[in-house]
C-alpha cells in the first residue's frame, strides 16, 4: 500500500463565482459551496483516511468541516496551505488589474513563478511554504489516504512542482475548478498523479458552477 494525498480545492465563494482575485481575503462558501462541501463529504465518507490537512482559511475549513464532522476527524491546519496573496489586486477583477497594475499583470501572466501580483506573492514563495507540508505528509504517514484541503494557485503549484512541471506554467498547464479533487500516489519512483479536477461527486448542478 502506498501514500495518496487527495488535493481538494474549497467549494464556491461569491469571489470565484465572479472571477475576482481573492487570496489573502478570507470569504466564507456561498450556499452552493456548503453543498459541494457536503457532496464531497457525501462521496469520500468510505474512504479510510489517516489525516486532513487544512489550510486555515475559513473557505477551506468549511470545505473539510462536514465530511470531519462526520467522520470524526481532526483538522491539522497548516498555514503554509494559504491562498497566494494577490497584494493590490485582492478584490478586483481582471479587467480592472490590466488597466491599473498593467505592467505587472503582464509580467505575472508572462511567468508568475518569478513575478508577482502587485505586493503579492510568486509561485516560487507559495511552492517554498506549501511543499514543506507535503514532506511532513510523507514523514509522518508513509501509506493510506490523506486529505489536503487548499486553493485554486495553491494546489496548481503543488501538482506542478511533485510532478516536474515549469512553476512558470502553472496558469496555463493544471486547472482546479472549485471542489475538484486530484490524487498523487507516491511510488518508489515519486509522485504519479492518479487523479486530476475530478468532480464527479458533485451534483449536476453544481458542476455546471464552474467557480473559477
Amino acid at each position: 500500500m502506498s501514500l495518496k494525498i487527495y488535493l481538494l480545492r474549497h467549494g464556491e465563494t461569491a469571489y470565484s463565482q465572479r472571477g475576482a482575485f481573492c487570496g489573502a481575503l478570507n470569504p466564507d462558501l456561498t450556499a452552493e459551496g456548503k453543498a459541494m462541501a457536503q457532496a464531497f463529504a457525501n462521496a469520500y465518507r468510505t474512504v479510510s483516511w489517516s489525516g486532513v490537512y487544512v489550510s486555515p482559511m475559513q473557505r477551506a475549513i468549511a470545505t473539510a468541516q462536514p465530511l470531519c464532522d462526520t467522520l470524526g476527524l481532526a483538522m491539522q491546519f497548516r498555514d503554509g496551505l494559504r491562498e497566494i496573496s494577490y497584494g493590490a489586486w485582492e478584490d478586483q477583477e481582471q479587467d480592472y488589474v490590466n488597466q491599473h497594475h498593467a505592467q505587472d499583470y503582464i509580467r505575472w501572466q508572462t511567468d508568475p513563478a518569478w513575478n508577482p501580483p502587485s505586493g503579492g506573492e510568486t509561485a516560487m514563495q507559495i511552492a517554498a511554504r506549501a511543499l514543506p507540508v507535503i514532506t511532513e505528509i510523507q514523514t509522518q504517514y508513509k501509506t493510506g489516504n490523506v486529505l489536503l484541503v487548499s486553493h485554486k494557485a495553491t494546489i496548481r503549484i503543488l501538482l506542478c512542482s511533485l510532478l516536474g512541471i515549469d512553476l512558470g506554467r502553472y496558469r496555463d498547464r493544471i486547472n482546479a475548478l472549485a471542489a475538484s479533487v486530484s490524487v498523487i500516489k507516491f511510488t518508489e519512483y515519486g509522485p504519479m498523479l492518479e487523479v486530476l479536477g475530478d468532480r464527479n461527486h458533485l451534483p449536476e448542478k453544481l458542476r455546471q458552477r464552474a467557480g473559477t
